[in-house]
């Protein structure tokens, strides 16, 4: 095959696709502090290959795991208590309601049902909706515009957004510590945006230490404050926590959308970026009981 006809391989096999499969996911260059440890193990890819979207047979996998408890693979009870102040503790969404229905969306088809229902950390009246994704995946780049947008001016008032970062290999959980750092330093609306533009438009991984500490302090955060916070016990939980969500929804592919625990769904299941955003809405009303 000569270059040219492999440039359209690789062009052709990217459209059409939207989520970055965590298969594909590269290996960090340099391992993060230790984190807790997870029961998921995926080896990195051998080369770089183009963004494959969920497939069934990794729901079909993940099957038998639907019938336990709600319960099942929770933090430690220790530190659920100790950063219950750093964190919203985690409640169970409720029993599993009827599906939505609607003329322009198939349960199955668009989006799928969580059994069992999965924790929130919203208060009543309230309906949480997550996006899953890695700050390393292009797809999540590109949606992220649409994703700020409508939190600014199509999210009702009555949804709470929550970002949780994938937690695949050794290099999601590295921008997932990104993530957190930038939080817990009160920096994460600042900086969010940032850091896909340092990943994919300025070519800089964020995949090792050095590389992160030096983005942080371009952007005012001291060595002293960024290693204080990089390796806390309140980001060692966050990446629990995350760990733990990421297994309970079965998290295969990014960027994936959950609406309060019991409805999962992408780009690709919706039918595309404005079809997403008016699944999610309707999702959120079914949930709100309008």
């Amino acid at each position: 095959m000569n270059k040219i006809a492999a440039i359209l391989l690789l062009i052709s096999g990217a459209i059409g696709l939207a989520a970055c499969n965590k298969a594909q996911t590269p290996p960090a260059t340099t391992p993060a502090p230790a984190a807790a440890p997870t029961t998921e193990t995926v080896p990195p890819a051998a080369a770089p290959a183009a963004p494959a979207e969920e497939t069934p047979a990794a729901d079909a996998a993940a099957a038998p795991s639907e019938a336990i408890s709600e319960t099942d693979d929770a933090p430690p009870p220790a530190v659920a208590e100790i950063n219950s102040a750093a964190q919203p503790l985690l409640r169970l969404g409720g029993p599993a309601t009827t599906a939505p229905t609607s003329s322009k969306f198939t349960e199955g088809t668009n989006y799928k049902t969580i059994v069992p229902a999965q924790p929130t950390s919203v208060g009543p009246g309230k309906v949480e909706v997550v996006e899953v994704f890695w700050y390393g995946c292009g797809h999540c780049f590109a949606l992220d515009p649409s994703i700020e947008s409508w939190r600014a001016k199509g999210k009702p008032a009555y949804v709470e957004f929550l970002r949780v970062p994938a937690m695949w290999n050794d290099a999601t959980r590295m921008h997932a510590r990104v993530f957190y750092t930038a939080e817990l330093l009160g920096k994460l609306e600042q900086l969010h945006t940032l850091i896909f533009r340092e990943i994919h438009t300025n070519g800089d991984m964020l995949n090792s230490v050095d590389k992160i500490s030096a983005f942080f302090k371009q952007n005012g955060v001291s060595n002293e404050e960024f290693q204080k916070a990089f390796s806390s016990f309140a980001v060692e939980s966050k990446l629990q926590r995350a760990d733990f969500l990421n297994r309970r929804y079965k998290v295969e592919s990014v960027p994936v959308v959950i609406v309060n625990g019991k409805y999962k769904t992408d780009v690709s299941d919706a039918g595309g970026e404005p079809q997403l955003f008016a699944l999610i809405n309707e999702l959120v009303a079914h949930e709100h009981g309008g």
